[in-house]
């Protein structure tokens, strides 16, 4: 009897032996995670047995790539994965994890048809929020903190981060406060400096932000240089035209989506003044890679999500 598919789609893999990153299409098992070149392949590239393996989620092995969970195998082998936003990551964790715990437990995957994923109000505007909190005036007071006989400079305590939500009104309690900070962690916004905060968001606590004034966190910093165009996504033929939004009726250029793969993506940093960015990715299936910046967090989603349809319907 052939194993159970409990999850399929595709995600962006990093090579084990040029260390690059692909578009590959996962296949979650009872028993392993099948990974393959294209959909229609009918013979995997590869195969990552999940007994005895254990998962980390966030991954922040990469500093600009948002949403990267990894497997580690018994033989100490890393796999790492991407997903295109934060909801289909958590699926993916949550489906593999259970699968893991199946394994150990002798026991059959089986769905609870009640569950649900936690999502972020409608009314939080993470971006804004990260701006508040950098305000000179009103925001999260940096300072210079000391622990272990080391200095972090510029950083502030996760109890701080809470108590200033909670007295900006911007959450009811700190319960709802560690999901808000957890979610500003996701996206780059906050950034773990120190051991403690650092193995939180590695995975060693229940949630990867503490309310903790032992565990230290700074504002994620980034870079800007973009050109700003006007994008019009069309089905038929699937190609995402880019305009001069000053005026004219031909595209300057054009990317062609069919099977391509869309990702939330972070900037490098560079120490400059912060300002926020909802970057993603699109890999076309002749693997050129475009960076594009959309408004907010919630329109990057939408672009994301769209792309993702025009990809497997388009022509």
């Amino acid at each position: 009897m052939e194993p159970k598919r409990i999850r399929e789609g595709y995600l962006v893999k990093r090579g084990s032996v040029f260390n690059t990153w692909k578009p590959m299409w996962v296949v979650l098992l009872e028993d392993g995670i099948e990974f393959y070149k294209k959909k229609s392949d009918n013979s995997p590239k590869g195969m990552i047995p999940l007994k005895g393996s254990t998962l980390t989620c966030p991954c922040q092995d990469f500093g600009k790539r948002m949403f990267v969970f990894k497997i580690t195998t018994t033989k100490q082998q890393d796999h790492f994965f991407q997903a295109a936003f934060l909801e289909e990551r958590d699926a993916w964790v949550r489906d593999t994890k259970k699968a893991i715990k199946c394994i150990e437990g002798g026991q059959k995957f089986a769905r609870k048809s009640t569950r649900r994923s936690i999502r972020l109000p409608e009314t939080i505007d993470l971006s804004a929020l990260y701006l508040s909190m950098k305000d000179s005036e009103k925001g999260i007071k940096e300072l210079n903190l000391e622990k272990d006989k080391k200095i972090f400079n510029h950083c502030f305590t996760g109890n701080c981060v809470i108590d200033w939500l909670i007295s900006s009104q911007s959450i009811r309690n700190r319960q709802e406060g560690l999901m808000i900070a957890a979610s500003l962690l996701n996206e780059g916004y906050l950034q773990p400096a120190g051991d403690l905060s650092k193995n939180a968001v590695d995975g060693t606590s229940d949630n990867p932000f503490l309310d903790n004034p032992d565990a230290f966190y700074y504002f994620g910093h980034r870079r800007k240089n973009w050109k700003v165009r006007k994008f019009v996504l069309r089905e038929d033929p699937a190609y995402l035209h880019y305009y001069d939004p000053a005026g004219g009726e031909d595209p300057l250029g054009a990317i062609h989506l069919r099977g391509c793969v869309v990702t939330s993506v972070e900037s490098n940093s560079d120490g400059r003044k912060n300002e926020e960015e909802n970057l993603f990715e699109i890999i076309t299936a002749d693997e050129v890679h475009y960076f594009l910046q959309a408004a907010t967090p919630k329109e990057r989603t939408e672009w994301i999500k769209a792309i993702q349809v025009v990809s497997r319907t388009g022509k």
